[in-house]
Order: C-alpha cells, then structure tokens, then sequence
C-alpha cells in the first residue's frame, strides 16, 4: 500500500494482511495435515480408532494455524472491520481516533474514541516489515482524512 507515499490515498475498499506470514501458515497447516493423515493411512498396526484420532489431531492442529491466518484490517468508504484471531469487530472512521505502529510493536493498534486501544493483527511487521509500516500508514492517512470528513469525503 504504498499509494500514501505518493501523496495518495489506496482506493476503497482496501484489505491489509500480513501475505507472507499467512502464506507461510496456510502451506504449514496444510503439509501438516496431510504428512499425519498419510502417516495414519500408511502404519499398518493402527486400529481404525486410532487412525482416525490421528486424522482428528492433524485437523485440529491445522485449524489452529488456519485462525492464526485469519487477521485482517478492512477498510471501506463507512468504516473499518478488524478480524483477529477469534474477534471481528466493525468501527466506523469517527470512532478511530490514531493509528500507531511504533517501534517493537507487534502489530497496529487503533487508539478509539471510548478510550480503549484496538490491536489489529492485520498489520503486523513480522516478516514483511516495510510492508506493515507501508500499510500502516496508508490506514493512518486513511483514518485522518475520513474520521474528520464523514463517509462522503471525496476519494483522493
């Protein structure tokens, strides 16, 4: 999202994720659980019992590192939707107030007009630092341009 050093704003709507991080995650989650089905299918001395609890623990822990996947910021002209981990929660752009990336974060955070801090794990600088700091401040320039105009400000 580099369109901000532009000088302009991405186009609406805009979806942030961590790419790498979550490519890396999907391919694991799913060598995972193929390797420990093949390996349940493959030993002769299992009972169908204890095949299946192979399969069900293969799935299991595939679907731990698919959630692990799952974080994203989506931003469109009446707001933003952060999905976490296990939480979606809509905010409208009045209700953001900053968004800060500093130094050692392991995220974004959205400082909100009730006074708590959101973390976005949709941004995050884990494998893809410029990335994040890219995208961070593109939803930073999108938040302060939109939080002050309303959802009709015109598109930059």
């Amino acid at each position: 999202m580099s369109d901000t050093t532009a000088g302009r704003l991405p186009d609406l709507p805009v979806t942030f994720r961590p790419g790498r991080t979550r490519v890396v995650l999907l391919t694991a989650g799913t060598a995972l659980f193929v390797v420990i089905t093949l390996i349940a299918l493959l030993l002769e001395q299992l009972s169908p019992g204890e095949r299946i609890s192979f399969v069900f623990t293969a799935a299991l822990l595939a679907g731990v590192l698919f959630l692990l996947a799952r974080p994203k910021v989506v931003a469109d002209e009446t707001g933003v939707t952060v999905v976490n981990i296990v939480s979606r929660r809509r905010l409208e752009w009045a209700e953001i107030l900053q968004v800060h990336l500093r130094s050692g974060d392991p995220w974004v955070f959205l400082d909100l007009s009730d006074g708590t801090s959101l973390p976005a794990l949709g941004i995050q600088p884990g494998i893809a630092r410029q990335r994040a700091v890219a995208d961070a401040r593109a939803l930073r320039a999108l938040a302060e341009v939109r939080s002050t105009a309303g959802p009709e400000a015109p598109r930059s």
